[in-house]
């Protein structure tokens, strides 16, 4: 009986030291555990809010986290998402758009102050860095691009009185008066202008406008973070993204290229970062709008094109660049109007690459030029891109322009 007592308090007092012994610490959960491995849910910026709803929307908690990563020697790819969001946050930041409230859907009204920001910060960007090419040709083309963007809603608020539907009837009036054999020749964007501009609503343009608005999010969450990253933190920023897969070697060349302080570098940098806008942040996006609202997206497409007017010094319209001509039954038809429609990728790049970026790139060899027009007020820019203003400039150039010849 003695042995069992003496074996219990010996159990009892083994039990009683090893409880006094300091216990492991526990092991606190890092500050990114819950930011790892997330998708980009809205990389393409059809919704409010950030890339993922996990991730926070302002830049303390996130750089907390990217910190505590990078210490940690999390690898790149597990914190893409956040490392992007911490990058977009930033760009949001110093163009001064609130991207808590940056949602398309929400309409006209409550985005107009965000749209025309975005244009102004890439002016921001390529005057106090002029060898950014394409921050400065985003924010001269994107100038013209707003323009359009404002007149399509003062189109709508003039629907009845004139504006499109001015413009579709007058084309339909010159259909009716040329050959038919011509007129079946004519490029089917034209005949549907003719057909179905009468037709557009202020529905039809409030969905347009936002589509506008979901591209231009979606190329700034691809585009100008990099430029923010590479601001502040040089090749190593750059590198960081390339390492976690936010962007391609085609990106990264660019940015070794700007690099290089070379001119072939810089140029080789617009030309890369203008096919990365184009042909593979908006295409999809493009193909969607120009097929939507039952066949009427594709006539909004083309008035976009119709009303272009480049603001790089020497661009041409695309009118101009490409007019529509046909021939049948031994007579030609020369039309004011664009053979192209800028919702198709490979017309739409080659008016880029044979017009617009080679006059971009006149404009960057002449640096003092090119930032007198980077500072050029924004309003400015604006006013005298306007579609309505040139309304009756462009029925009476259709008008007199519009030739039957031999």
């Amino acid at each position: 009986m003695r042995g069992h007592v003496r074996r219990f308090s010996i159990v009892v007092l083994l039990g009683l030291f090893l409880g006094a012994l300091p216990s492991p610490p526990v092991q606190a959960t890092p500050v990114y555990a819950e930011y790892l491995d997330l998708p980009a849910l809205n990389a393409d910026g059809e919704f409010g809010g950030g890339l993922h709803p996990a991730l926070p929307l302002s830049a303390p908690p996130l750089l907390a986290a990217l910190t505590a990563a990078r210490a940690d020697g999390i690898a790149p790819t597990r914190y893409a998402t956040l490392l992007h969001q911490y990058w977009l946050v930033v760009a949001t930041d110093n163009a001064g758009v609130d991207y808590a409230d940056w949602e398309p859907y929400r309409g006209i009204a409550a985005n107009t102050g965000t749209f025309t920001q975005v244009y102004v910060n890439y002016f921001r960007i390529a005057a106090a860095r002029p060898d950014f090419y394409w921050a400065g040709l985003a924010g001269i083309a994107g100038g013209s691009f707003a323009s359009g963007f404002f007149d399509v809603g003062d189109i709508g608020g003039v629907l009845s009185l004139a504006g499109i539907h001015e413009l579709g009837t007058v084309v339909a009036d010159l259909l009716r008066a040329t050959p038919p054999d011509l007129v079946a020749a004519v490029p089917a964007d034209i005949a549907a202008l003719a057909l179905h501009a009468p037709r557009l609503t202020e529905a039809d343009l409030a969905w347009y406008q936002t589509r506008l608005m979901i591209m231009q999010k979606h190329i700034f969450i691809d585009l100008v973070p990099q430029h923010e990253a590479y601001l502040a933190e040089g090749m190593a920023g750059i590198e960081e993204l390339y390492a976690a897969g936010l962007i391609d070697a085609g990106m990264h060349t660019a940015w070794t290229g700007i690099d290089s302080g070379t001119a072939a570098g810089r140029v080789d940098a617009l030309l890369r970062m203008t096919d990365r806008e184009q042909n593979h942040i908006v295409p999809d996006q493009w193909d969607q709008t120009a097929l939507g609202r039952g066949g009427l997206g594709r006539v909004l497409t083309y008035v976009t094109t119709v009303a272009g007017k480049p603001a790089v010094p020497g661009t041409r319209a695309p009118g101009v660049y490409a007019p529509a001509t046909v021939r049948a039954g031994g007579l030609g038809l020369r039309i004011p109007l664009p053979d192209f429609n800028w919702a198709d990728r490979d017309s739409r790049w080659a008016y880029l690459t044979a017009d617009l970026v080679p006059r971009h790139l006149d404009l960057t060899a002449d640096p003092a030029r090119a930032v007198s027009v980077y500072t050029d007020p924004f309003p400015d820019k604006l006013a005298r891109g306007r579609i309505l203003a040139r309304l009756p400039e462009l029925i009476a150039d259709l008008t007199t322009q519009w030739q039957v010849v031999q």
